[in-house]
């Protein structure tokens, strides 16, 4: 069974770099791309998600916002947050985050990011 996975950043370039490594790795389905956080959280509402990988900083709502809003969720998907602001490893640690990379990001840290998801189940 594939991890389900959805990738939200407002940068059109950075959304189609993260696109084109899912869509090349093994055991991934991806469900969804968005460059809207608030659009992702009706789609995990209504879609069974395994995980969202998202920037932070963002015009509608942050990744941060995001993620606590994604944690109310049953079953909440698994959060890993992104942002070349390294400061920001801090709040993802607070918000109980499954994971932070900073960027720029590499097809390695995307799928360790995986591989550490599926060590967990």
């Amino acid at each position: 069974m594939a991890i389900k996975v959805v990738a939200v950043d407002n940068a059109p370039e950075l959304l189609e770099k993260i696109r084109r490594i899912f869509l090349n790795m093994e055991g991934v389905e991806l469900a969804g791309c968005f460059e809207e956080a608030v659009a992702v959280v009706d789609f995990v509402k209504e879609n069974a998600i395994d995980m969202v990988f998202t920037d932070i900083v963002m015009p509608d709502i942050s990744g941060i916002s995001l993620a606590k809003e994604l944690h109310k969720q049953e079953p909440a998907p698994a959060v890993v947050l992104m942002s070349s602001i390294p400061g920001f490893s801090l709040e993802a640690w607070k918000i109980q985050a499954f994971g932070f990379i900073e960027k720029p990001y590499t097809r390695a840290h995307i799928a360790g990011m995986v591989e550490k998801y599926i060590r967990s189940l």
